[in-house]
């Protein structure tokens, strides 16, 4: 994942689209927040409705409160690491 965080934001998108599953979205504040996976990864994309643009790409952080809120849709497996 190291060598996919350091790829333009551009780069990453067509990566996740053509390389990653989607598995929900959830809206997190002025954000559509769409979850991928990875490999064995998680990923979020952030979406802003108002700019029509893709912000950003993170790993999924499964200490964040934004955790409920997948939770509370789906159950997702544990992937070791």
């Amino acid at each position: 994942m190291e060598r996919f965080f350091v790829k333009s934001l551009a780069d990453q998108i067509q990566y996740v689209y053509n390389r990653g599953t989607f598995v929900m979205g959830i809206r997190y504040y002025g954000y559509k927040v769409n979850l991928y996976l990875l490999g064995q990864d998680y990923v979020e994309v952030f979406y802003h409705h108002k700019r029509d643009c893709i912000e950003r790409i993170t790993l999924l952080d499964t200490r964040h409160s934004r955790m409920k809120f997948y939770m509370d849709q789906i159950k997702l497996p544990v992937v070791n690491r």
